[in-house]
């Protein structure tokens, strides 16, 4: 138990915050007029975005064969990416559910922002399956559906299990993330006037914070929770059995499975830090984020790089044991090859830059954080393309091997998938709070709760 002048075992201090006014005044002013760096931000993104609609519109009207798919590769950079971003998902349910299923302190902070990102993830993974199939519009023929002609998709194949795999994910992730922000936007609402305010008026479910709603709230909450954190190794296990399932050299392996999850994970926890350094700067939120934060993050960070470095390891180990010379031959490929670019990009900024977090001096730098997680985030999408093109470049037979080289359409839609992601999740810091008000007055130290109970009293 913590005594009257001690903060609660493991809560991480916010010495700035005076008390709970202070905490929903520097929380909800976010929602107010943007500034200049948002607005610079909210350009960028819209030019992205402006982007991906014209390379993906050209593609639907002049064909897939706009992109550098081929015979044997028929997954390319849309399929990387699909993978990718659903990776990127991850680690809004881990800090989210997982975490506080542990009672993790620190996650108060950056959970919000968290869960925002798994639900923007997801959205942007979905369009890629869509983007892939070229004519868009047969993209309905994918769903398991009664009707009249009796078409049914394969249900043995991994690809329909991602349909439903990635539905439920996103699914629970949304309810999951709605029902964390009712609190916080029942206070935005009591500071909001005209149309915004009617906004939380219907969002916020009439909230008035009695014993009852806390109650049930409570409950809900830590069932979601339970429920969503399966989902962190199912969703993407599935996932990998796109691959396992197959017998192509250097997918046909047992380990994918966790190795997607650890990969998932870590570049899920790296996006967040990309995400959490500018929103921090931009909305002055450095009494909320806090170096312990970010220090907690980079050790999240570290332990995944570790494990997935090790299955890096254990991935060539097990070809070299194997004696089978298409498996030694694919990985000898993905070194040596004509794609040793991508492999290596994927070691140095996956295994090695990762490293540096050994260092406390690293981890409480915010500057060399942000520069570390964008090495992540590069080295992640290299990862899945190294995965999926190097292997289907270089199968059993010598006369099959091709090589792929992604059209500038391609690259359009790639890169402006980042601009549809940040269009809403900067639209997102406009209108909910990014930061959780209820749960970071939780853990603010007992002297300051105290102080904001007998403000309250006045």
């Amino acid at each position: 138990m913590a005594t009257a002048t001690e903060a609660p075992r493991g809560a991480v201090a916010h010495p700035d915050v005076g008390s709970y006014q202070q905490v929903n005044e520097d929380v909800l002013k976010i929602l107010g007029r943007p500034g200049r760096g948002w607005w610079i931000l909210f350009g960028l993104a819209s030019l992205g975005l402006a982007v991906f609609a014209g390379s993906w519109a050209n593609q639907i009207i002049n064909g897939i064969g706009l992109s550098g798919l081929n015979s044997p590769i028929g997954w390319g950079a849309y399929i990387t990416t699909f993978v990718f971003w659903v990776g990127i998902a991850h680690s809004g349910t881990l800090i989210s559910a997982i975490l506080f299923l542990f009672r993790a302190p620190w996650r108060q902070s950056v959970y919000r922002l968290a869960e925002a990102m798994t639900v923007f993830a997801v959205m942007t993974a979905g369009l890629f399956p869509l983007i892939h199939v070229g004519r868009v519009w047969h993209a309905y023929w994918l769903i398991p559906y009664p009707n009249s002609r009796f078409l049914w998709p394969n249900f043995k194949s991994p690809l329909v299990w991602d349909v439903f795999a990635v539905t439920t994910y996103f699914t629970v992730s949304a309810v999951f993330f709605y029902l964390g922000t009712i609190p916080d936007l029942a206070a935005a609402r009591d500071q909001a006037r005209g149309l915004r305010k009617k906004f939380y008026s219907v969002v916020s479910l009439g909230w008035r914070g009695t014993d009852s709603e806390w109650h049930h709230f409570g409950k809900a909450y830590i069932f979601l929770a339970a429920l969503a954190t399966p989902l962190v190794l199912s969703v993407h296990s599935v996932v990998s059995w796109d691959f396992a399932m197959g017998i192509v050299p250097g997918w046909h392996a047992t380990i994918f499975a966790p190795y997607f999850v650890a990969g998932a994970i870590f570049s899920g926890v790296a996006m967040v830090i990309t995400l959490a350094v500018p929103m921090r700067k931009f909305f002055g939120l450095e009494a909320y984020l806090t170096n312990k934060h970010f220090d907690a993050l980079a050790k999240l960070c570290l332990l995944t790089s570790l494990i997935v470095l090790y299955a890096y390891l254990t991935e060539f180990f097990m070809a070299w044991y194997s004696g089978e010379p298409p498996e030694r031959g694919v990985f000898w490929n993905r070194v040596f090859g004509p794609y040793w670019w991508a492999t290596w990009t994927m070691l140095v900024c996956n295994g090695m830059v990762p490293i540096l977090l050994w260092f406390k001096r690293v981890r409480r730098s915010i500057a060399a954080l942000f520069v570390i997680s964008i090495f992540v985030n590069i080295g992640m999408w290299f990862e899945r393309f190294v995965i999926i093109v190097t292997s289907l470049s270089h199968e059993y037979e010598p006369f099959a091997w091709g090589m792929y080289r992604p059209s500038i359409t391609e690259m359009g839609i790639v890169l402006g998938s980042f601009g549809w992601f940040c269009f809403w999740f900067l639209l997102f810091t406009r209108l909910l709070p990014p930061v959780a008000i209820a749960e970071l007055k939780e853990v603010l130290p007992a002297p300051l709760r105290s102080r904001a109970r007998k403000e309250a009293a006045r």
